[in-house]
Order: C-alpha cells, then structure tokens, then sequence
C-alpha cells in the first residue's frame, strides 16, 4: 500500500457519549502506535449523525483525552464541517455512474436473506426519497492487518452495493471516514476490531477515486463478564477524569504491553511516556480482552 510521509494516525469517536474503557484502548493503541513512530496523531469528532448524539458529549470526550495524556496535533477535525466536500466527491460518484439511486426498504433486503441484491441497479430512480448505492464493480474480497495479516471479507458483503448517502439525507460513515482520513493524510488507521467488516468497502471507494490507501491495525475489544462489546450503546461507565493512572495501566495490560511495577507511582506524562518507548505491536492480542464488574463499578 503507498501512503504518505510522515506516519499520521487518528483517533475518530462519534459524539454519542462519554469515552469508556473500550474507547480508551483504542484511543491509546492509536496514540501510542503513531507516537511510538514519531508521527502524527489527530482527533476528529464524527458527528454527521445528529439523532445519535448526546448534548456535551464532544466537549466531554475532549477533556477525557486531555485528563489521560493523549494529546493531538493540530486542531480537533469535526465532520458536520465537511459537508461541502462530501457533496463534491457524492457528485463525482455520480458523474461517473459509480453510484445510482435505490428505494428499496430495509425490511425488504432483510426479507431477501439481509444482503441487497442490486435490486436498483437499471431502475433510474431520481433521489426523492431514496438512498444513493456505491455500484460495487470491483469488491475487494480481502486487505492486509498489520496486527491480523491477511483477513477475509465475507464474499456477500464484499460484492454488496451500500449505501453512500441515506434517504434522510445523512452521508453515510463509510464515505465521510474514507474521504477525512485521505483528507488528513492519515497512514495508519488502529481502530477497534468491531470495524474490521467495513475496512473492505473503505478500501473500494479509496480504489475508485485512486486514492492511496492506509495501513490498517484492528486492536481487540473490551468485553463484560457477559460477552458484551462495552459501548456507548450497552451503557458502559465513563472513563472518570481522575486520578486515570491506574486506568492508563490497566488499559496497557489489556494491549499487552509490559507494565513495570514501578509505574504506579508515575505522573500521566511520565506514564505515556514510558509507554511510548516501550510500545510493542507483536504484543498485542488478537483476542478480545474481558473486564471484570468488578473493575468496571470503580470507574
């Protein structure tokens, strides 16, 4: 894959609700892995999906970052600022006939055995209360994860039309992460596993506007005693902006770095640090890591 130089990751939270202890391990991989390569480390808050998010959160989300030593480069990117420029590459898709119009309902795809079939693709649907499809004519059936190696897509979603732009209006999340991160100059994406399905679709949009593409890194996820991905969505304690040390230490076990005892008297700053000369990618595991109740009811 060809990308630019310097090394430039990106953490990319959407305004939906505090950071939790999930959030933070991907915070933190990212971070680390970029610091750890003397690059570039943005923040860029996701907030194209208005329903879903929560008054103060991206302020909220800010100061939690701050409280646990990760500091950003340059100034916080907001996607409700990019409109204009999702418009322009929308517009370039259809210029091109790589995107056209489809009525059809989610209850109708899902009828279908959950996958859309490309039930428009001839229909010249005008955009009145229609979503726009990218016209998938190349699917990328597999990409290569600097933590995973070789990670196969499943065949239906990988051949699957999505959808770009939604009914409602909205810009889809496949399109605005794509065009942001080739925007920024993002390199190296180290996200959370629970995103390793749409890295495929990502990666064709980047092939069809020629863009080059990044690295990709899918870290693994936080779980409850239940099985449970913690999230925003199943209520997952926020991180407390106090004392975050021992939460720092907590979340470099979770990655699998080696965290020496002596680091429980350490400062944020020296903790990151320290964790930045040490940072080392093998470790990581590819398993998702549980938290106890236990831990958790102390956050």
């Amino acid at each position: 894959m060809t990308h630019k130089s310097p090394i430039t990751g990106r953490f990319a939270p959407s305004p939906s609700g505090d950071l939790h202890f999930g959030s933070l391990m991907t915070a933190l991989g990212s971070y680390l892995d970029a610091r750890s390569q003397q690059g570039r480390w943005f923040v860029r808050i996701e907030d194209i999906d208005p329903p879903r998010e929560i008054k103060g959160a991206s302020k909220r989300i800010l100061e939690q970052l701050e409280v646990y030593g990760l500091e950003w480069d340059g100034s916080v990117s907001w996607q409700s600022q990019h409109h204009a420029r999702y418009r322009e590459i929308l517009q370039w898709f259809i210029s091109h006939h790589h995107s056209y119009y489809c009525t059809c309902t989610r209850k109708s795809i899902q009828q279908s055995g959950g996958y859309y079939l490309g039930s428009c693709r001839d229909q010249q649907h005008n955009s009145h209360g229609a979503a726009l499809r990218f016209y998938q004519r190349s699917p990328v059936m597999h990409f290569h994860d600097m933590l995973r190696g070789t990670v196969n897509c499943d065949l239906r979603l990988a051949q699957e039309d999505f959808i770009i732009h939604r009914r409602d209006g909205l810009f889809a999340y496949n399109l605005a992460v794509t065009i942001d991160d080739h925007d920024q100059g993002i390199t190296q994406v180290v996200r959370g596993a629970d995103l390793i399905e749409p890295t495929v679709r990502q990666i064709a949009l980047y092939r069809q506007l020629s863009w080059p593409i990044p690295d990709y890194l899918h870290l693994p996820l936080a779980l409850d005693q239940a099985g449970n991905k913690l999230s925003k969505q199943n209520r997952a304690p926020a991180l407390p902006v106090t004392s975050p040390q021992r939460i720092l230490i907590l979340a470099l076990s979770a990655l699998g770095q080696t965290v020496n005892d002596e680091w429980q008297d350490f400062s944020v700053e020296q903790l990151i640090h320290q964790a930045i000369e040490q940072w080392d990618r093998t470790k990581i595991p590819i398993n998702n890591t549980f938290v106890t109740t236990d831990v958790l009811s102390t956050f």
